[in-house]
C-alpha cells in the first residue's frame, strides 16, 4: 500500500498539492470544513487530470488509478489516520493555521510530519503552538502547483533533521525541486514578490500605469512569461493581499503596507481567475 498524504484545505493550493501527490503514487485524503468545498476541490483535480488524458500525457488506466487513491472528507480525525505527512493549505491567517496545528498535534502520532503551505508566516511561531515542534516544517508551493517546480522547505528553530530530510524526499517524489530556506518573513521568493505585487497595485491605484501596460513592460522588458497582475489573478488577489499584509505585520516596514486597491478588489469580489474577474476578466 502506498504512503498516505493528508491535505487540509481544498482550495486552489490544497487541491494542487493533492494532485501532485496523487500523480506521484500516494494515497491522498483532501479535507475541508464543508463537503461542498471538498467536492469542488476534487472536481478541480478531476478537471486538470482529465486534460492530461485528453492531451495524451496520461493514460486512462493511470487516471482511473489516481482517483482510486483519492478520498475527501470533513472529518479531520478520520483524514489524518495513517498519514506520513499532513499538509495544511488554508488561508494565510496565523490564528487559523495555529488552531489547525494545535488540533493536528493532538490527533497525529509523533512521527507524522506537520507541514504548512505558508508563503510568509513564521514556522517557528506555528511550531510553538504544538507540543512537538520538531515535526513541524514549512512547504511553500507555488501556483499553479502541478506546473511550478519549486518548493521552499522552511525549517523552524526546532525542526529536526529527520523531519527536514523526509520532507525534502517527499517533495522530490512529488516531482518538485525543494530548497531549504531560513525562517525569515517571506522566505526567499515572497520577500521579492510581495514588494512587486504591491508596487503594481499602487501604480494602478494612483493612475501611474494600467495593468495591461505593467504586464507588457514586465514581459517584454524583463522577459517574464507572465505579467505581474496576471500572476496575481492566477494566484488569487486575496491570497496575495493576505501575504502582503502578513509581511507588513511581521516586518513593520512601510514598503509592505498593502495597497488600498487590494481591499477594494476584495470587497468587490474581484479575486482573479477563480471569480471570473480580477485585474482582467475571464470566462468561468
Amino acid at each position: 500500500m502506498s504512503e498516505k498524504i493528508t491535505v487540509i484545505g481544498a482550495g486552489t493550493m490544497g487541491s494542487g498539492i493533492a494532485q501532485i501527490a496523487l500523480e506521484a503514487g500516494f494515497q491522498v485524503n483532501l479535507v475541508d470544513t464543508e463537503q461542498g468545498f471538498v467536492d469542488r476541490g476534487i472536481g478541480n483535480i478531476l478537471k486538470f487530470v482529465e486534460k492530461k488524458v485528453e492531451k495524451g500525457k496520461l493514460a486512462q488506466v493511470q487516471y482511473d488509478n489516481i482517483f482510486s487513491r483519492l478520498t475527501g472528507t470533513t472529518d479531520v480525525k478520520k483524514a489524518v489516520a495513517g498519514a506520513v505527512m499532513v499538509v495544511e493549505a488554508v488561508f494565510e491567517k496565523f490564528e487559523l493555521k495555529k488552531e489547525i496545528f494545535q488540533k493536528l498535534d493532538i490527533l497525529c502520532p509523533p512521527d507524522v510530519i506537520l507541514a504548512s503551505n505558508t508563503s510568509t508566516l513564521s514556522i517557528t511561531s506555528l511550531a510553538a503552538a504544538t507540543k512537538n515542534p520538531a515535526r513541524v516544517i514549512g512547504t511553500h508551493y507555488f501556483s499553479p502547483v502541478p506546473v511550478m517546480r519549486l518548493v521552499e522547505v522552511i525549517r523552524g528553530k526546532e525542526t529536526s533533521d529527520t523531519t527536514a530530510n523526509k520532507t525534502v524526499e517527499l517533495c522530490q517524489k512529488f516531482g518538485k525541486t525543494p530548497i531549504v530556506v531560513k525562517d525569515i518573513p517571506g522566505f526567499i521568493v515572497n520577500r521579492f514578490l510581495c514588494l512587486i505585487y504591491n508596487e503594481a497595485a499602487n501604480m494602478i491605484h494612483n493612475g501611474s500605469a494600467s495593468a495591461e501596460d505593467i504586464d507588457m513592460a514586465i514581459k517584454l522588458g524583463c522577459n517574464w512569461p507572465m505579467g505581474i497582475t496576471e500572476i496575481i489573478d492566477l494566484a488569487g488577489v486575496d491570497v496575495c493581499a493576505f501575504a502582503i499584509e502578513a509581511m507588513y505585520q511581521m516586518t513593520g516596514e512601510e514598503r509592505y503596507k498593502p495597497s488600498p486597491l487590494f481591499e477594494k478588489m476584495m470587497a468587490e469580489k474581484k479575486l482573479g481567475r477563480k471569480t471570473g474577474e480580477g485585474f482582467y476578466k475571464y470566462e468561468k
